[in-house]
């Protein structure tokens, strides 16, 4: 701005200079013309002496011829006074001519001037409505993020105030992606395998994680999800029940896991809770869905609702609650992945998955004086290994169907969250080894 300012001054002095310099030649003119005038004056004047002589010198002959020939003088002299007015016209119009040739130089340079004000106020206009707009979107924005910061941050507490875990994706839908990765390696011996991302709700790595398969005692991560949802939590150190002897009858004649209690036992429902999870007692999970729902049946009709509810229901069936093997009892590593993202999202079911031993307490058996100690096994046996973070719960698995199995959920060093599911391993060893490489090789 100072320098058009600046710009305009020496577009005022040109103009008053050229003002001056016009009337200097106005006033020139003006002196020519009246010179030119005064000639003609003097001119007409000595045309009418010579007028006056001519008429003396038809008086006297002699003084005729001279006469004639001041006449003729005298014509010459008009004649060229009458030149000279005419060069001082023609002098006078070129001089119009140069001023109105100036004044329009003058407008032209005036309108240039215009515009070219009004080209740089349309720019300056420009920009302040480019930088008004910009910091609007700026704010847009800005609100934006703390309208999504603060979202995020009420989620998390809520999260946290429902005993879930702050963070993590919403939907329990796991997407394969361009990252996905398929899992060639050898050192993986478990045919079926997935690892999804819970921030993201991506798959990151597997194979054949879509087929069908019978879970075996993966089915127990269900089993406690649904008993802990349809219960009142806040009985379970107070409420028992008595372990009958329909139950011991079917988890010993069919050889499963057990806790260990006898007929008669009345464990607290804490202790159930427990005991389904840590050692996979059959025991505990037939007496916690008769706890929960009168029998066995009615209580695999709550199963298969929540199987619906996670909108795993055209994949997955169950048939029991302990995993006993069963054509009708089958989903994928996809479906196990799911059904563990819902139960550690459950802060009773968290605890009970994370917990490497638990002591039942005392017994009416007098073999048991001081309780029955169980243990995780998986979660005892890896946490000294190298996953790049901490496995913090799991659950395995066992039938002659499916081989060594398990779910779990690992916390990385970078803060990541991930479920793996692996089916078909050897043994309980090549299971947990299986995990090992899925975690040090997939996650940070």
């Amino acid at each position: 701005m100072a320098q058009n300012g600046e710009q305009r001054q020496q577009q005022q002095q040109q103009d008053r200079d050229r003002k001056r310099a016009a009337a200097r030649k106005k006033r020139e003119q003006e002196l020519r013309r009246r010179r030119i005038i005064l000639g003609a004056l003097l001119a007409i004047a000595l045309l009418c002496i010579v007028m006056m002589a001519v008429r003396l010198q038809r008086r006297n002959a002699g003084r005729e011829e001279s006469a004639a020939s001041a006449v003729t003088g005298t014509g010459s002299a008009a004649q060229a006074a009458a030149e000279s007015v005419t060069e001082a016209a023609a002098e006078e119009e070129s001089g119009l001519e140069a001023y109105r040739k100036m004044k329009e130089e003058e407008a032209a340079a005036e309108a240039s001037r215009k515009a070219a004000e009004e080209a740089a106020a349309e720019e300056q206009a420009r920009k302040i409505e480019e930088e008004k707009k910009a910091a609007e979107e700026a704010m847009r924005e800005q609100e934006k993020k703390e309208q999504e910061e603060a979202a995020a941050k009420a989620a998390e507490e809520k999260a946290v105030e429902e005993g879930r875990i702050p963070g993590l994706n919403e939907s329990y839908d796991f997407k394969a992606t361009e990252d996905t990765e398929e899992i060639t390696d050898e050192a993986i011996e478990s045919p079926y395998v997935i690892l999804v991302d819970l921030k993201k709700g991506t798959v990151v790595a597997g194979k054949e994680y879509d087929e069908r398969l019978n879970p075996a005692s993966m089915t127990k991560i269900l089993t406690l999800l649904v008993a802990v949802e349809n219960m009142d939590v806040s009985k379970i150190d107070t409420d028992t029940y008595t372990i009958n002897h329909e139950i011991l009858e079917y988890v010993y004649g069919n050889g499963m896991s057990a806790v260990g209690w006898t007929e008669g036992d009345e464990p607290t429902i804490r202790s159930l809770l427990y005991g389904t999870i840590l050692p996979s007692g059959a025991d505990a999970a037939l007496a916690l869905a008769e706890y929960v729902a009168g029998s066995e049946e009615e209580f695999v009709k709550l199963m298969n609702k929540k199987l619906k509810e996670l909108g795993i229901d055209d994949t997955a069936h169950f048939t029991n609650v302990v995993g006993a093997y069963d054509e009708d009892h089958y989903c994928t590593a996809m479906d196990m992945a799911t059904i563990m993202r819902a139960a550690i999202d459950n802060e009773l079911c968290r605890d009970v998955l994370s917990k490497h031993s638990y002591i039942v307490p005392d017994t009416e058996s007098d073999e048991l004086p001081d309780g029955i100690e169980i243990s995780n096994w998986f979660l005892r046996r890896i946490e000294d290994k190298d996953t790049h973070g901490e496995v913090v719960c799991a659950k395995t698995g066992y039938v002659n169907e499916s081989g060594s199995c398990a779910a779990s959920y690992q916390v990385s060093n970078d803060g990541g969250q991930y479920i793996c599911v692996t089916v078909g391993a050897s043994g309980p060893w090549p299971c947990i080894y299986d995990h090992v490489e899925i975690y040090d090789t997939y996650t940070e």
